[in-house]
């Protein structure tokens, strides 16, 4: 089963500085804000963040990359309007990034998740993207070789959630929840509801239990 835990704090307890973490949402949407504003209470530093985005306004993400405590990013939007924290630390020289187009980002994800050891793929092909990577022409088609992604934490945002760790999303919080559950040796997550198990339509659960292993309720992260 599950560990439901009471707080955000103790959901996040135990990541190690140097950490690979995996933040859901789809820029600001579906982000894990209560946990990462738990992260931030850590003492974790020197961490490599996978993300889709590189965080917006002074909360969350951003955050967390304000406050020095991410060595690297991994993402596909680093700049946006409201992506001031990363663009102030970026210039400084006190982050590295790691630009990967949105779909090539997900299936890294992906393979992270599956096991797969890398895979051949068109996009970033003759770019500064392919640049020190393996390419190879497969059908008269150049292919650049991507290598898997996977995080030692993953921090997800889901709906709902039942006692046996299986998840709903609401919209785009599902664009990269799902397979950054796949892809953590723990994954955590921050749900609206928890109710029993076999109360979710099984038809509606996009991650198994199986990938989950700390739960904790936003209404009682809001309280506290």
């Amino acid at each position: 089963m599950v560990e439901v835990v009471a707080d955000a704090d103790a959901a996040v307890a135990g990541v190690a500085d140097g950490a690979t973490v995996l933040i859901g949402g789809f820029g600001a949407a579906g982000q894990p804000v209560e946990l990462i504003s738990a992260l931030l209470r850590t003492s974790a530093g020197d961490l490599t963040v996978v993300s889709n985005n590189a965080g917006n306004g002074d909360e969350g993400l951003a955050a967390l990359i304000g406050a020095g405590r991410v060595r690297k990013i991994i993402c596909s939007f680093p700049r946006q309007a409201d992506s001031w924290e990363f663009d102030r630390v970026y210039r400084a020289g006190q982050i590295e990034l790691e630009l990967v187009p949105q779909g090539t980002l997900a299936e890294r994800i992906r393979a992270g998740g599956a096991g797969i050891g890398g895979f051949y793929c068109p996009t970033g092909v003759g770019t500064l993207l392919a640049d020190g990577k393996e390419t190879r022409t497969i059908d008269g088609r150049d292919y650049v070789l991507e290598l898997p992604i996977a995080g030692d934490v993953a921090l997800v945002k889901a709906h709902r959630c039942d006692t046996a760790g299986n998840l709903t999303f609401r919209k785009t919080a599902r664009n990269f929840g799902p397979v950054m559950a796949t892809a953590a040796t723990c994954t955590v997550v921050q749900v609206d509801d928890l109710v029993d198990a076999g109360e979710l339509d099984p038809e509606s659960i996009a991650t198994p239990g199986i990938f989950v292993h700390r739960v904790v309720v936003r209404r009682l992260v809001a309280s506290n």
